[in-house]
């Protein structure tokens, strides 16, 4: 096996021994756009697989590290025999603090809550620490009040800490794992685990979703960045020295104590190597590969310990992990020894056939132990206490799954715990982005810092010159720490909410100045004093799951904004250092043609000073730092080279795997190829309609009062009728929008030439976005927005109120729940509809996007609809 901290020189072209076995999905390089999903299909003789059928004989079987405890199990049976089904049914349904009240789960005695990355106290993302630990403690004492009969059972609150306690307005935020892979450095990841349990102790806390062990084999997925590698042997190194961070040394006397938390090993099974990248997709290898490449982080951390794994969204050649009976009870809990419970991810089990978000026996009897039911947990209790009591969840399996959570509990002294504000690290807010704390996540921007070109030498640079700083990424926090942080997509953040941490700017300013040198920040890059250099800092916007999925690997396609600032730049005779903020390798092959030096930068979090810390010679001429960070993923030659992994046969990437240039190795590059593979609108995403068109395979239809209707193909229709008229009007552009006017009951709808499944985005917070100016509203009678595939299938919402308080004559982008519409009556899998608007005379609208999103500045709550 190689050394997962080594370089791999092209040169050596030698499989992981791990991945030996096969060739994984796809070796040649350079596949042709069109044959790109069909590359990442599994050979023939994986595409016939039984998925029944694992062999768990042939699988991993680490030693569990914890020996039989008879008093333990003395003092659960004891508890058991004493819960009625209702209480046991709680402790294996988790709930959403959105969607949950302290109320709640005194009544339903809940074992388990969750704060989802949308959810926080008041519902603002912006919450103070103090208001987060008061929550703790109210949902704390509401489990343990027995005034009404039930049982003090402790519950557990856990929350997506990812890359640190991202969801708090001043918490330490490290690199995200990308990043972390590109140190090799296992001890790192222990430190970072344990800075991360204790800030996360502080507001109230017990459990962190995390650490994400996906090994990703298709950098188009948009979760990439969660994973530490394309290669099982880094994910295998990195995964028990981040459990033992967390959770502290599995017999050690700290051990789950007050500065731990206990972990999720996520997500089982197979989430980074779905087909074409797609999240939630369906994986198609060989059990070999699943077993060797996908599994590889689950050993590891079983044997440090880990609590809990999370059970993936993906399929396994079509069955969703959710009911996967073979890899959650027979593999995970059997073969492999894991003693901790399976919970499942976001009403993932209402994805399995025969299944909704409320009513799922079937997830429990594959052997999930835990539900996540944010917004469902209500229905999913009553109708598991029903499946208990008709025997169709067996009795043996819901104590064995109530067990297991109990036995995690019990072990992390939590029903002998006080709230979790008198507790050890409770309300110790100070520690939150404490100075040692955030030296950490600065050398771990130092260490995972790539350095892919340093042409004559330009770096390190004299810090007493002038420099400018540019480039949209320059002094954005919010940009540098990505999705999953303050909130699910990571967007809509400012500069006030990161209180504790510094921008990539400030970084250099502090230092520039510091030596008697100019800075000067121009974020478009005009200057007041023609600079030395120039360090220009851009890269992609923050996202989080599958709105990050890309059609290919291409950088902003149809955007020359970044690369045209650079040669703008170089025009001038200013020397560029360019620093690629991304959750991933994309191809930048022009970008890099036209810089100086190229610095991939990753996501690196709030410490954005750990990058001058490299970039900038010392007070004594000499390099404060040097590089240090090897690639984790391999670059791409073209932007149509979505799987081309180290040890596949015909491996041949731009920047291998291990590749990483230091300050004693030649930094000059030939002139690469610009040659794509791929068209700028190739990678362009236009969604249902934009710039006034409809996306590819869709169109805008019109139909009046009477039932006629037309295509509109032109910028100025009207209905036979002439109770809806559409004509052109500017947005951002001449003629980007369109300005409907209703004078009679019509509609307005976007039909699909093809039924999409819509079902991942409408599990979650996803909206339906529209671009829209509202002109003038009618007094009365119903306007509704819809979604559909039929008759029988679609969600229709009342809109009048709502759309009468947004500005007039103002564009605005509201956005309408995608979870509204399903309740409404949506069938998600087989949406020909995405968008419909029918109004009586009256309203008077401009349209200038529909799409899927989170970024509205206006939103529908349909709870009052």
């Amino acid at each position: 096996m190689i050394d997962p901290f080594l370089p791999v020189r092209r040169s050596t072209r030698r499989p992981l021994l791990s991945v030996a076995i096969v060739a994984l999905l796809l070796g040649a390089s350079g596949c042709a756009r069109d044959d790109a999903d069909a590359a990442t299909a599994p050979p023939a003789s994986a595409a016939g697989t039984d998925i029944n059928a694992i062999d768990a004989t042939q699988w991993p079987d680490p030693a569990w590290p914890f020996p039989e405890d008879p008093a333990l199990e003395a003092r659960i049976d004891e508890l058991l025999a004493t819960m009625s089904v209702e209480e046991k049914v709680g402790q294996i349904v988790q709930g959403d603090i959105a969607d949950v009240t302290p109320e709640d789960v005194r009544k339903y005695r809940l074992g388990s809550i969750l704060a989802g990355g949308n959810s926080d106290p008041g519902g603002r993302y912006d919450a103070s620490p103090a208001e987060w630990l008061a929550l703790s403690d109210a949902f704390w004492e509401a489990s343990m009040d027995t005034s009404g009969g039930g049982k003090a059972i402790p519950v557990i609150f856990g929350i997506d800490a990812v890359h640190g306690q991202s969801n708090i307005v001043g918490a330490t935020l490290f690199p995200h794992n990308i990043g972390l892979g590109a140190t090799r450095n296992a001890e790192l990841m222990r430190e970072i685990g344990r800075v991360t349990a204790i800030e996360t102790r502080v507001t109230g806390m017990e459990w962190a979703f995390a650490p994400t062990v996906a090994v990703p084999q298709d950098d188009r997925w948009g979760r990439t960045y969660e994973g530490y590698s394309e290669s099982p042997d880094v994910v295998a190194a990195f995964a028990p020295a981040v459990v033992e961070g967390m959770q502290g040394k599995a017999g050690a006397p700290d051990f789950l104590n007050d500065h731990h938390v206990m972990v999720s090993v996520k997500h089982y099974l197979g989430d980074g190597g779905t087909v074409g990248g797609k999240d939630q997709g369906d994986t198609q290898v060989t059990e070999a590969q699943l077993r060797d490449i996908h599994n590889a982080g689950y050993p590891p951390a079983i044997a440090a310990g880990a609590q809990a794994v999370m059970a993936s969204f993906n399929s396994i050649h079509g069955q969703r992990m959710h009911g996967h009976k073979a890899l959650l009870t027979d593999v995970l809990k059997g073969r492999m020894n894991f003693g901790g419970f399976i919970v499942g991810d976001w009403n993932g089990h209402g994805q399995l056939p025969g299944c909704t978000t409320t009513d799922c026996a079937a997830t429990f009897n594959a052997g999930l132990d835990m539900a996540m039911a944010p917004d469902s947990w209500r229905g999913l209790f009553d109708s598991t206490v029903k499946h208990v009591q008709s025997g169709e969840i067996p009795m043996e399996r819901l104590d064995d799954a109530v067990r297991r959570i109990l036995r995690v509990k019990f072990r992390m002294g939590l029903f002998d715990a006080p709230r979790p504000s008198a507790r050890a690290l409770g309300g110790k807010f100070e520690l939150l982005g404490a100075p040692e704390h955030r030296e950490v996540a600065r050398r771990a921007v130092r260490e995972s810092l790539v350095l892919l070109k340093n042409q004559d030498g330009i770096l390190p640079l004299a810090a007493n010159q002038n420099v400018l700083v540019a480039g949209d990424g320059a002094d954005d926090m919010g940009k540098q720490s990505g999705g999953w942080t303050l909130n699910w997509q990571g967007t809509g953040t400012k500069r006030a909410d990161y209180p504790n941490g510094d921008t990539i700017w400030d970084g250099i300013r502090a230092q520039v100045t510091a030596a008697g040198g100019t800075a000067q920040l121009a974020v478009d890059g005009r200057y007041r004093q023609k600079p030395d250099v120039a360090i220009v800092v851009f890269g992609e916007d923050p996202y989080a799951e599958f709105l990050g999925d890309l059609p290919n690997l291409l950088y902003k396609p149809g955007d020359d904004a970044d690369l045209e600032l650079v040669k703008r730049l170089r025009a001038e005779g200013i020397p560029v250092v360019s620093v690629f903020i991304s959750g991933r390798p994309l191809w930048v092959n022009r970008e890099i043609n036209a810089s100086n030096a190229f610095v991939a930068a990753w996501l690196p979090g709030s410490e954005g000073a750990g990058i001058a810390d490299v970039l900038l010679r010392g007070a004594d001429g000499q390099p404060q730092h040097d590089f240090k960070g090897k690639l984790s993923f391999s670059w791409p030659r073209r932007a149509d080279q979505y799987v081309n992994n180290v040890g596949m046969d015909g491996y041949d990437p731009l920047f291998a795997f291990g590749h990483g240039l230091t300050y004693a190795d030649a930094g000059n590059l030939d002139a690469l190829p610009e040659d794509a593979g791929v068209s700028a609108e190739d990678g362009q995403d236009a969604g249902y309609f934009a710039k006034g068109v409809p996306g590819p395979g869709i169109r805008l239809v019109v139909t009046g009062a009477d039932g006629r209707g037309a295509d509109v193909l032109h910028p100025r229709v009207v209905t036979p009728d002439g109770t809806l008229s559409l004509a052109a009007v500017d947005y951002q552009t001449q003629e980007g929008g369109r300005l409907l006017t209703w004078t009679g009951d019509a509609t307005a709808e976007l039909l699909s030439h093809s039924p999409a499944d819509l079902s991942r985005e409408t599990n979650g917070d996803s909206l339906l976005l529209v671009t829209l100016r509202v002109d003038a509203v009618p007094a009365t009678g119903d306007v509704m927005l819809s979604a559909g595939c039929g008759d029988d299938c679609t969600g229709a919402l009342p809109v009048r109120e709502w759309l009468a308080t947004l500005p007039r004559n103002e564009w605005v982008t509201a956005g309408i729940p995608l979870k509204c519409l399903t309740a409404a009556g949506l069938d998600a899998t087989r949406v020909s509809t995405p968008f419909a608007l029918r109004a009586p005379a009256g309203l008077t609208l401009g349209l200038a996007e529909v799409r899927i999103g989170t970024d509205a500045t206006h939103r529908l709550d349909c709870k009052t609809q």
